[in-house]
């Protein structure tokens, strides 16, 4: 989503307009749902997916149209049976999607796509409002500090709309929202090389990411790019030195030790974290679990940790394992973890 935002943003600024396709309702199976994005600018360059296939491709000419003629509008798409099988599905699907034409000259438009990589990094959840009459449309992002800015909506027509996911309502105007930033922050604790290919993924994948390691030299940002925060300090008081850890937020423990690890545990067993997971093998896993234990943690504390971390997908490398530890995240984060138990 930054990245859209930015290279919708620089294309603004350049005096160039641009199509931002997005989805808006999907029914059925389809590759990508509420959300998904791809930027059309006028060099003919793209950015971004709503689902690859013959639909995105349809979805392409028809932004490249839009953008010659300087129009926004909906567009339906249905998935023939030839397109279901270009992409390995069984079953079809619908989509909606919305074509927004992005005009240089409209100031307001900028302003309100300029607050956006704020809120993205920001801890607190926030939306974007785009409200639409028929071939207009205009747009505000929202969060519980500030409330509403850019538009001027009823508070009773928006709440009901502040969702997890992209929402769609067909009143007058039409309103689509959709989150920007959710809630909870991952606390990455350990700057090593899954780290790094962690903290990648899952900025891709929508998570706020805050890095603590107590080696100066690991905390770096041009290893950690996308980090809402680094941070430098012994392991052994992290937790007092942040936030404190809420029941929205995710933890992942991969220190370069054994005895980082169990310090770092240690603090966040005594938070209502809604994950918690530890990077080793199992005879590690099992010498941490009998030390918590002998420092009187419940079986149950302890069984909140996620340890050996990710899914068993039999992942090696640096980008493997951090794969299964963010498939893991996404499954908690989505109310599935318990599928994969």
């Amino acid at each position: 989503m930054k990245k859209i935002i930015t290279a919708l943003l620089d294309a603004l600024d350049s005096g160039r307009g641009a199509v931002l396709c997005g989805i808006v309702a999907s029914r059925g199976s389809t590759p990508r749902g509420a959300g998904a994005k791809m930027l059309i600018l006028e060099d003919g360059a793209s950015l971004g997916t709503i689902g690859g296939g013959a639909v995105e491709f349809r979805a392409a000419g028809l932004a490249r149209e839009l953008l010659a003629k300087k129009q926004s509008r909906f567009q339906d798409y249905r998935l023939s049976a030839g397109e279901i099988a270009d992409i390995g599905m069984i079953c079809g699907g619908d989509v909606r999607v919305y074509f927004q034409y992005f005009d240089p000259q409209d100031s307001t438009a900028r302003r309100v796509l300029a607050e956006i990589p704020a809120l993205l990094d920001a801890p607190a959840p926030s939306w974007l409002v785009t409200a639409i009459s028929g071939d207009a449309w205009s747009m505000g992002v929202y969060d519980r500090e500030k409330g509403l800015r850019g538009l001027e909506l009823p508070m009773e027509r928006i709440a009901p709309l502040l969702r997890s996911r992209g929402t769609l309502d067909e009143g007058a105007p039409v309103l689509y929202v959709e989150p920007l930033a959710r809630a909870g922050t991952v606390y990455l604790f350990g700057a090593g090389h899954v780290a790094r290919e962690l903290a990648h993924i899952l900025a891709m994948t929508g998570f706020r990411v805050e890095v603590w390691d107590e080696r100066a030299h690991a905390v770096d940002r041009a290893y950690f790019p996308e980090a809402a925060g680094l941070h430098c300090g012994p392991f052994s008081t992290a937790l007092a030195n942040l936030p404190p850890v809420a029941g929205e937020d995710y933890v992942v423990i991969m220190t370069p030790g054994h005895q980082a690890d169990y310090e770092v545990l240690t603090q966040v067993l005594r938070t209502p974290a809604k994950y918690i997971g530890c990077i080793g093998s199992k005879k590690k896993v099992a010498a941490a679990r009998e030390k918590l234990s002998a420092e009187g943690f419940s079986p149950e504390e302890i069984r909140r940790v996620h340890a050996p971390i990710g899914l068993p997908i039999g992942g090696e490398t640096p980008g493997e394992v951090a794969v299964s530890v963010a498939a893991q995240m996404i499954a908690c984060r989505s109310g599935r973890l318990e599928l994969f138990q």
